[in-house]
């Protein structure tokens, strides 16, 4: 069974820091590509990163490049989100999904329960 757990969300102050993990079980990690997928209140689903099966390539979207790190321990199968700079727009439901690039050009198969980041003063 593919499971993916998100931890690590909690409260920031803008321009603080938080890091959050995806811990990956029932299926070989080391063979996938992995994402992070965030979804603000009143918004829609927005991919902000991706991860190479092997970790020596990533994609960021514009909002939030420069800012964000993605990262992934192969070895103990766990995926990572360095958040750096928050601002007020980043508070979101972010979620780990594994991304599968053979379904037509790529598609979001397996999904973690997300974990809440709020950005306070």
């Amino acid at each position: 069974e593919v499971q993916l757990v998100e931890s690590g969300g909690g409260m920031v102050q803008p321009g603080g820091s938080l890091r959050l993990s995806c811990a990956a079980s029932g299926f070989t990690f080391s063979s996938n590509d992995m994402t992070w997928v965030r979804q603000a209140p009143g918004k829609g689903l927005e991919g902000i990163s991706l991860i190479n099966n092997g970790g020596d390539s990533t994609y960021f979207s514009d909002s939030v490049n420069r800012r964000f790190t993605i990262t992934r321990d192969n070895a103990k199968t766990t995926l990572y989100l360095h958040m750096n700079n928050l601002r007020p727009e980043d508070p979101a439901r972010y979620y780990c999904a594994r991304f599968d690039w053979d379904t037509g050009y790529g598609a979001y198969d397996y999904w973690g329960q997300g974990t809440q980041v709020t950005v306070s003063s």
